[in-house]
């Protein structure tokens, strides 16, 4: 078990981790924070360089996090919120296949974060190392899952919609 979830925490963490570069810096074929700023205003978030900021330090740190097992739950807080940001924002309305912009790419990394909260980041992660483990009590873990969902859903509270001219 302790080698899955090791798997599952590098795949799901480093591919958030790599996501959130493409915001903050640029990396990957990403655009930064001017570019993903631009696109963050046309959601309706604004100022959109901040959100932009925001969201990249969340997939950034919570993916590392997430990679290293250190801090588990509060790395998967931050990936459940940014995603459930995601998916109300960009994805949800398309259905559920990415063919049509849907949710199915956007859907497995909250759903993966919250399931490595509820198991615990297995035997290779700094968490086990460094004896962490015992302190994640089942309410802490609920807790985590629950700030992410409501993080997530009040981010969403805070978009203005662009208006159109009259």
């Amino acid at each position: 078990m302790d080698g899955g979830l090791f798997i599952v925490r590098l795949v799901f963490g480093a591919l958030m981790a790599v996501h959130g570069s493409q915001k903050l810096f640029g990396w990957f074929g990403g655009y930064g924070l001017a570019g993903t700023g631009g696109f963050f205003e046309g959601l309706g978030f604004r100022p959109g360089p901040f959100f932009a900021a925001a969201a990249g330090l969340a997939e950034t740190l919570g993916g590392l996090l997430l990679v290293l097992g250190f801090f588990e739950p509060v790395g998967t807080l931050a990936v459940i919120a940014v995603m459930i940001v995601a998916i109300g924002s960009v994805h949800w309305g398309h259905g559920l296949l990415a063919t049509t912009n849907g949710v199915e790419v956007q859907l497995p990394y909250p759903s993966a974060a919250a399931a490595l909260t509820l198991t615990g980041p297995g035997a290779y992660s700094l968490d086990a190392i460094f004896g962490l483990v015992s302190v994640w009590t089942p309410a802490l873990k609920a807790l985590a899952i629950a700030l992410g969902v409501v993080g997530g859903l009040a981010n969403l509270a805070l978009r203005r919609p662009l208006t159109q001219p009259a």
